[in-house]
C-alpha cells in the first residue's frame, strides 16, 4: 500500500507570495504540509473539502521550515500534531525528537535537509508512482540555482544532492508546480 499525494495550493513567489500546500493521505494518517500564506484560507479549505477531508480530521501538519509563508494557516488544523525539525507539538505538549528518519505515516518520512534555512526538513512520500519529495530546497523547477536566503550554498547543494540520490519521480517545491527532476535540475 502507498500514500496518496495531492497538491492543494501551487505556490508562487513574485509580486505576491504563497507557499505550496499539500495533502498526504497515508492509511489512517492525514497530513498537510506547509499550510502557509495563501490569498484566502478558502484556497486551502475548499480543495480539502472537495477531496472529502475536514480540517478536524487532519492528524498531522509538517512545516518544512518556520517562515510564515509555510506556517501561517496552521491553526486551521486544531486536532493535528505539528512537526518541525526538532519536535512534535500538540495542544500544550512539546515533545523533542530528531526529524531525521521520523515516520509520520507508514509511507511518509521526514529528512533533515538544511539549505533554505538551517532548520529545513523534507517530507518523503512513497506513492503508487514512486518516491515524491516535498521540500523547499527548490523554490520551483528552475531553482533558483542560488537560494538568496540560504545561509550556506554548499549545505544547500549537499541537501539537494541527497534528495536527488533518492531518485524521486517528482519534487514538490516550496513555491511552484511539482516537477520531475532531470539533468537540468539545479544542484
Amino acid at each position: 500500500m502507498s500514500a496518496q499525494l495531492d497538491v492543494i495550493v501551487e505556490g508562487y513567489a513574485d509580486e505576491r507570495v504563497a507557499g505550496t500546500v499539500s495533502l498526504i493521505r497515508d492509511g489512517e494518517t492525514t497530513i498537510v504540509v506547509d499550510p502557509g500564506m495563501v490569498a484566502d484560507r478558502t484556497a486551502i479549505l475548499d480543495p480539502l473539502r472537495a477531496l472529502g477531508v475536514k480540517p478536524e480530521s487532519v492528524t498531522d501538519v509538517v512545516f518544512s521550515h518556520h517562515h510564515p509563508d509555510h506556517t501561517l494557516h496552521a491553526a486551521l488544523f486544531a486536532n493535528a500534531r505539528f512537526h518541525d525539525y526538532q519536535a512534535i507539538y500538540q495542544g500544550d505538549v512539546w515533545e523533542d525528537r530528531e526529524a531525521e528518519g521520523f515516520v509520520v505515516g507508514a509511507n511518509t518520512t521526514l529528512l533533515e535537509t538544511p539549505g533554505h534555512t538551517d532548520q529545513d526538513i523534507s517530507t518523503v512520500v512513497q506513492t503508487e508512482s514512486g518516491v515524491v519529495v516535498l521540500t523547499h530546497l527548490w523554490w520551483a523547477a528552475d531553482g533558483p540555482m542560488e537560494d538568496p536566503y540560504a545561509p550556506d550554498a554548499g549545505v544547500l547543494r549537499a541537501s539537494r544532492q541527497r534528495i536527488l540520490a533518492l531518485e524521486p519521480v517528482q519534487i514538490v517545491p516550496g513555491h511552484g508546480p511539482a516537477f520531475a527532476p532531470n539533468e537540468r535540475t539545479p544542484v
